[in-house]
């Protein structure tokens, strides 16, 4: 690789395996001028919190935020569906000078004096760190005159990042951590952290855990509901699928309630067979909790394994790259992918930590590209250089395989297809084939090329 194609500056945070031991770096600010696939503080408070779907939610800033307001995420509800109708202050100049705090407090008693909602979150935008204006103390007004949580999140922010983002909505949330009746929960019970019911996942894995006989007393944030939230501090374990997102939140609440979490991830067979097991091994006062979820994986596999193994006979060997916000996403990939009989041969995050990594590292195959905070450019040369099959990422990834005509998978929270649990793996399983397998790959430059040679 040229140092054309790699920043120099970030020689560091990519590892070929095999070529030396493994050493990675992370968790650094972006670097200036590489155009980094990652998110700002804002952006990430905001997808975290978005699928609470009896809140107001108002962006307090410049309507250029609002880029990350309205239906930012394939998140659905089994109900109210107030989080699709997101609101900005809609800062202009005339505000930047004189303060936006009087535009806040009016914006607030408006929209709730209309939609008459169960609380209100308020998002603090970079503008709002520089004019300074006092969220906390115009939340608290409003709160006090209208009778419900309003709650402030502070997600300014210049240099920091989406991670940032998670640790400001982890805190607004922990706001109303015990406010509410704990009364009626049972001692079996759980929370679903860090799950954002896109196409309606939460839906497939609270059925998974009522068949065991878990009851689940707050999802969070996925078809998510202020009063849950508030009595979410009853339930006997946290289960916290993206470590990023929501593990503040669970460390926070071991921290004041003594709930204990364990990690988890619903994505292909093996793992959501494990956050099953992992879950029935805490409740061993009643072993019939693990006889029932053994039971439910049989059933699935059952039904779904046979399936499978007609797509990997036509994927066998074929390659693989993936490129996800949150690093979890990324193990159970490269597992599903194994099981299909494909080749991972690049793999990287937006958020990863050094464990992250080091596991990831653990995981893959020998020469297998590991890359932390990339960009367009390196992600291009990494992709031409291994000549994948399918490109897994999110909406910025896209183009770029678009571009050099590469097969894409979308495993962001913008796409409308479940990919969690069994029935997500077929669904995975299948969107992959179709992709990989679609005669238009032989018409596009490269593989031309590649023939004519």
């Amino acid at each position: 690789m040229t140092d054309t194609v790699i920043f120099q500056e970030r020689a560091d945070q990519i590892h070929r395996k095999g070529d030396a031991p493994f050493q990675l770096a992370c968790n650094k600010d972006s670097l200036a001028g590489a155009v980094s696939q990652r998110a700002c503080v804002f952006c990430g408070s905001r997808v975290v919190l978005y699928p609470i779907a009896d809140a107001i939610h108002l962006v307090h800033g410049p309507i250029g935020c609002a880029a990350y307001t309205w239906d930012i995420r394939g998140a659905l509800s089994s109900g109210p569906e107030l989080h699709r109708l997101s609101f900005s202050t809609d800062l202009q100049e005339r505000d930047v000078i004189f303060g936006g705090e009087k535009k806040l407090q009016q914006a607030l008693i408006e929209l709730i004096d209309r939609h008459h909602p169960n609380a209100a979150f308020v998002y603090s935008t970079c503008i709002v760190g520089i004019i300074g204006d006092d969220m906390e103390s115009i939340c608290k007004q409003v709160s006090q005159e209208k009778g419900i949580p309003v709650i402030p999140v502070q997600s300014e922010g210049f240099k920091g990042n989406k991670r940032a983002g998670y640790n400001a909505a982890c805190r607004a949330m922990f706001r109303l951590v015990g406010t509410g009746d704990t009364t009626g929960i049972s001692p079996h019970s759980i929370n679903i952290l860090g799950d954002f019911n896109l196409a309606g996942e939460i839906w497939i894995i609270r059925e998974y855990y009522e068949r065991m006989g878990i009851q689940v007393v707050a999802n969070i944030t996925g078809d998510g509901r202020v009063k849950d939230i508030a009595r979410s501090h009853g339930a006997a374990l946290n289960v916290v699928q993206c470590s990023g997102a929501t593990m503040d939140l669970a460390k926070m609440m071991k921290e004041k309630y003594g709930i204990p979490f364990v990690k988890a991830s619903y994505f292909g067979i093996e793992d959501m067979a494990d956050a099953l097991y992992k879950v029935a091994n805490f409740f061993k006062d009643d072993p019939e909790i693990l006889k029932r979820a053994q039971q439910v994986v049989r059933d699935e596999i059952a039904v779904l394994y046979p399936k499978l193994q007609e797509y990997r006979k036509d994927l066998q060997g074929k390659k693989a790259a993936i490129y996800v916000g949150g690093a979890f996403k990324a193990f159970s990939l490269v597992k599903a992918f194994r099981l299909l009989g494909m080749d991972v041969v690049m793999v990287g995050s937006q958020t990863g930590t050094s464990e992250d990594y080091k596991e990831l590292h653990e995981v893959t195959d020998e020469g297998t590209i590991i890359v932390d905070d990339s960009n367009p450019l390196e992600l291009s040369a990494f992709l031409k250089e291994k000549d994948v099959d399918i490109f897994v990422g999110g909406v910025k990834e896209r183009p770029i395989a678009y571009k050099l005509g590469l097969g894409f998978c979308d495993h962001n929270h913008e796409r409308k297809e479940a990919l969690e649990g069994f029935v997500g793996m077929l669904n995975f399983a299948k969107e992959v084939h179709s992709t990989v397998m679609s005669p238009v790959w032989r018409f596009v430059p490269r593989r031309t090329r590649a023939k004519s040679v």
